[in-house]
């Protein structure tokens, strides 16, 4: 029977991580796994308690939201760990790329009989950070601001937080000049961002990269250039469901490597985790992480 040991962020989705994994926790050890929980403390934390626990031959339950499913998959990338998610945050992005479910239930029986399956995993290195393995995606631009103002929101959560982020973002981002190389060719942009997806998902539920897979080596590049703030606002509620992809101002590449650059002070982010200024490359590690979905 299948060992696991579950990586808790206690603080995710306003602390209902270990709400939520106690519900699954029964389910687990009434069919006869062993389970072991783990606390962190921080992302850093959680990282070193997932990569003891993979040594020692354990499927590695990374509980929280993208942030911390990003983190231990990340760290676990290239180890041969097994890594399953327990989503229990304010995203859960990553983890509605792999449709799990919701339901304790359900996600017991993916956890206990599913075989593993390798997903691509994105390799991040800039100036402040040399080198950070996530699993989502990576954005620069306007809804990296979006997510810096997300995170420190007090009294929202959840999609209303993103939402209000964003709204915020967008009234006083100014379009930005970007310097594009896609595996060696290079692309000039002008506009609001630039999303290096591995999942279709980011934001909380938002469709950024419909055609994204998590397991076909590519990045879906996603490019939204300078346009009138009205139709911005209109091409974030189309992210609910797509759409924006057929509008002009929306373009979408494809590619194993990305570099990005701007002319001025640009923020990125991934997984909605890591904060930082332009420049970035991302890289696609195929195939790097078993996961049970």
């Amino acid at each position: 029977m299948r060992q696991f040991t579950a990586v808790v962020n206690p603080t995710a989705g306003g602390s209902t991580g270990a709400a939520t994994l106690l519900r699954l926790a029964r389910l687990l050890r009434a069919a006869g796994a062993e389970l072991a929980t783990e606390y962190s403390r921080s992302l850093t934390h959680a990282q070193d308690l997932a990569r003891a626990a993979g040594e020692r031959g354990r499927i590695v339950l990374a509980v929280g939201g993208d942030g911390i499913a990003g983190g231990i998959g990340g760290a676990l990338s290239g180890t041969g760990t097994v890594l399953g998610l327990v989503p229990a945050g304010r995203g859960n992005d990553f983890a509605r790329a792999l449709d799990l479910p919701a339901e304790p239930e359900a996600l017991a029986q993916i956890l206990l009989h599913a075989e593993p399956r390798p997903v691509d995993t994105l390799e991040v290195k800039s100036a402040v950070h040399p080198r950070t393995v996530v699993l989502g995606s990576v954005y620069a631009g306007v809804d990296a601001q979006a997510n810096q103002h997300a995170n420190n929101a007090r009294l929202l959560r959840g999609a209303a937080s993103y939402y209000a982020g964003g709204l915020r973002a967008v009234t006083t981002w100014r379009p930005a000049d970007y310097r594009i190389t896609l595996d060696g060719e290079e692309h000039l942009h002008r506009g609001y961002t630039v999303v290096a997806a591995n999942s279709p998902y980011y934001g909380s539920g938002r469709l950024i990269a419909p055609g994204a897979r998590i397991d076909d080596g590519l990045l879906d590049v996603v490019l939204i250039r300078q346009a009138p703030r009205r139709l911005f606002f209109t091409l974030m509620n189309e992210l609910g469901t797509g759409a924006h992809v057929h509008r002009p101002e929306v373009r979408i590449l494809r590619a194993r490597e990305l570099h990005i650059e701007a002319t001025r002070p640009v923020p990125y982010g991934a997984d909605g985790e890591v904060e930082a200024t332009l420049p970035v490359t991302v890289r696609v590690r195929p195939g790097d992480l078993p996961v049970l979905h």
